[in-house]
């Protein structure tokens, strides 16, 4: 039995689990400045594989950004060579927990704890762009789809790898890849477990930019939108985030909500004044 396959086997047994809380780590890091939090996931040594103490730091920074109301736009990249080579089994260990229960139990909102390092990003209150190179494999190709907008080097090895172990891609990727690749190819990606190319991964829709440096164009656009009306700016990824499954009402109604929240306020007037001075704006 392959250790991905184990390591399956032993979550169905209730083996490993993944629970919420504090952990000291630097399996991830984040630094602050001019508004942009910039995380890195920090393994280089592992690609940045996932193991326990990655999964609980991933999604330990995500419920850290929430609170984070000066930060206007997240840039997520990888240490080293690789932005996330997917799971690693080596350092999980026998933790207890009732049989499956990490897999069906919602513990995160709509999501559990495996599928909130990709899906969490998708429900942050504002933006997520992701600096991609080197290797993204299986749950590090989801976390790359949980971003808003994605840069990809142009040689960057991708796969959905989960049938390689004969698995189910189950770390949020479908709902986060409905309505950006077409399906056929999708398919035959998830079925076939093939290597494919961050060039590829542009032309099918998983990337929205090649870049020979991804970090660089990624904070470049960072600062675009870090001086942008940061209201406006969250309101208008709460649309976006129902554009998959919401009905022409509910899109229609979202516009007229969100415009309301910002019309007339302060944020709203200064960027018209700033428009008109030629000056950059200084947002509450």
């Amino acid at each position: 039995m392959d250790a991905r396959q184990a390591f399956h086997f032993g979550l169905q047994l209730g083996f490993y689990s993944i629970t919420k809380g504090p952990i000291m780590s630097e399996r991830v890091i984040i630094e602050v400045a001019n508004h942009i939090a910039v995380v890195t996931l920090n393994r280089a040594d592992k690609m940045n594989a996932l193991d326990p103490e990655m999964f609980k730091a991933i999604n330990n920074m995500i419920d850290e950004l929430r609170t984070m109301d000066d930060v206007r736009v997240v840039v997520l990249k990888g240490q080293g060579r690789a932005f996330c080579a997917g799971l690693d089994l080596s350092n999980f260990t026998n933790s207890g927990g009732s049989p499956g229960s990490d897999l069906i139990e919602r513990t995160y909102g709509l999501a559990n704890a495996w599928q909130q390092v990709a899906w969490g990003w998708r429900t942050l209150d504002v933006p997520v762009i992701a600096a991609v190179h080197g290797i993204a494999f299986g749950g590090g190709f989801q976390i790359m789809s949980g971003a808003d907008i994605r840069f990809i080097h142009p040689d960057t090895r991708c796969s959905i790898m989960e049938m390689k172990w004969g698995l189910v891609p189950d770390m949020g990727g479908f709902p986060l890849w409905r309505g950006i690749v077409r399906e056929d190819h999708l398919r035959q990606l998830i079925y076939t477990n093939e290597e494919f190319s961050g060039t590829q991964a542009q032309a099918m829709g998983f990337a929205t930019h090649v870049a020979v440096d991804p970090l660089e164009d990624a904070m470049a656009l960072a600062n675009v939108i870090a001086g942008k009306n940061p209201a406006a700016i969250r309101g208008s990824k709460r649309i976006c985030n129902l554009l998959g499954e919401g009905s022409d009402a509910e899109l229609l109604m979202a516009e007229s909500v969100e415009q309301d929240k910002v019309i007339g306020k302060p944020n709203q007037i200064e960027a018209v004044m700033a428009q008109m001075e030629g000056r950059a704006a200084n947002f509450q």
